[in-house]
């Protein structure tokens, strides 16, 4: 399928972001209270780390799981979150969403409508009527689970489906084809980067998300140089722990955060700079 144009504002905010800060990072906003110093609020904290690292990312990416176990509204805190980020930032709720097409219509509207977040991750195991809800709302995107970063991911993912094609390449051909709109995106998992390079071949055109730097020791270089797209972006490469808890004391996380991104943005960059003459573009 060629490339159309595309409506949705979060890709317009990413690239705007990403060549404002020379960046490919997404930072997780997950609020562990295990791990937040003490004394400090979830949103407090997370306030801080935004202001100490917008001018370093080109999105955040906070993951639903985390604010529903914090007492009080889960939503009420997402938007407070997202409030704190600039505007002319991306936000992209892990979400992980997906229902029979009914369901996951308000599945689509909390997220989009009641929680104002740019894009959303979707479990398309249901096929195309369980995501279609997500993608009628052409100014956002919809980021299906393709190639995950978890170990478990080959229990399944890996499975033969037919004309010597694996399930993960079946979702990423799947994930081409319902880009009608422009607002479909990709999860690859920076711990699989020979995946990713096939997912790349079979979605050229598509934006990844690449979870899986740090915590679960993806590999960088090899990861960016597999799943960049032909104009060297198209790539959101996530880290959430190595960010938000580099220091984990009061006075100095939000700065020990700005240097952590600072270190991964720059590695980014060098992986980027150095896949760019290897792969002729």
């Amino acid at each position: 399928m060629p490339a159309v144009p595309s409506e949705s504002r979060f890709l317009a905010k990413f690239e705007a972001s990403a060549a404002r800060n020379h960046s490919l990072l997404c930072v997780g906003l997950d609020p562990d209270p295990t791990l937040i110093p003490e004394g400090v609020a979830p949103l407090d904290f997370l306030r801080g780390v935004i202001e100490a690292t917008s001018d370093l990312v080109a999105c955040y990416k906070p993951n639903a799981a985390f604010y529903e176990a914090l007492p009080g509204d889960p939503f009420a805190a997402l938007r407070a979150v997202i409030e704190a980020v600039p505007a002319d930032v991306p936000v992209l709720l892990d979400a992980k969403r997906n229902d029979i097409g009914n369901s996951a219509s308000f599945y689509a509207q909390a997220v989009f409508e009641r929680i104002g977040a740019d894009a959303v991750t979707v479990n398309a195991y249901l096929g195309r009527d369980g995501v279609q809800p997500f993608l009628d709302y052409r100014d956002r995107h919809s980021f299906l689970l393709v190639r995950t970063s978890n170990a478990g991911a080959r229990d399944l993912q890996d499975l033969e489906v037919g004309g010597g094609r694996r399930l993960y390449e079946h979702m990423a051909a799947l994930a081409h084809e319902w880009n009608g709109a422009g607002n479909v995106g990709m999860v690859v998992g920076a711990t699989y980067p020979e995946e990713g390079a096939r997912v790349r071949a079979i979605a050229p055109d598509l934006a990844i998300l690449a979870p899986g730097v740090g915590a679960q020791e993806g590999e960088l270089e090899a990861a960016v140089r597999a799943c960049l797209d032909a104009r060297g972006g198209g790539l959101l490469v996530n880290a959430s722990r190595g960010v938000l808890y580099a220091d984990r004391s009061r006075e100095g996380y939000a700065e020990g955060a700005r240097r952590a991104a600072t270190t991964l943005r720059d590695q980014i960059n060098a992986a980027r700079e150095s896949a760019l003459p290897a792969q002729g573009r």
